[in-house]
């Protein structure tokens, strides 16, 4: 069975490394026969969260915001590209994901750390899955985390020497976890 999994970023810096992990991650779940598309909180543009998609009147929602909820609610899964700012959460996909709750919603979520240093992104991670629990989302115990990120992923996101080959057979596990749990729900939902 096919899934449609949401990849989603949010960088907001200049160099924007992440961004070569979500597509690796988008490349190798489609080489497994699944839908992956990026949501990435740069191009999505949502503000500083004031409202969320929920507090709008319907129809009145803006039109990235409206567009946004649908693919939310439509996704089969989610994969979280976290990067670590601060030993903590990047604020600007924490900024994405709070426009919205029901749209997440009994569904798994995955959480792809990384760093551009050793420590992967790691710390990251409880944050994020406490924030994702309390959303409703079934956050997977299997992760994904890359250090030296510019190292393991090339410009056009190959992965590279021993980190790439790490990184490759770690995707294998993270994968067939969210997948299983991304079936699983499907299938009740």
């Amino acid at each position: 069975m096919a899934l449609d999994i949401l990849v989603l970023y949010g960088s907001y810096r200049r160099s924007r490394l992440g961004i070569r992990l979500a597509d690796y991650l988008i490349r190798s779940f489609e080489g497994l026969g699944h839908k992956a598309e990026l949501v990435d909180a740069k191009a999505v543009g949502l503000p500083m969260l004031d409202l969320r998609y929920s507090d709008y009147p319907a129809g009145e929602a803006p039109p990235a915001m409206a567009h946004l909820a649908e693919r939310l609610s439509a996704a089969d899964a989610f994969v979280f590209v976290a990067g670590e700012y601060n030993r903590g959460m990047q604020p600007g996909l924490k900024n994405l994901v709070d426009h919205y709750l029901k749209e997440f919603d009994r569904r798994p979520a995955a959480i792809a750390s990384y760093s551009m240093g050793r420590f992967a992104g790691v710390n990251s991670h409880a944050d994020w899955t406490v924030t994702l629990s309390a959303m409703g989302m079934a956050v997977m115990p299997e992760r994904l985390s890359v250090g030296q990120i510019g190292q393991v992923l090339d410009e056009q996101a190959r992965p590279q020497g021993e980190g790439g080959a790490a990184l490759d057979r770690g995707f294998a596990g993270f994968a067939d976890t969210l997948i299983w749990w991304a079936q699983a729900a499907k299938a009740r939902r």
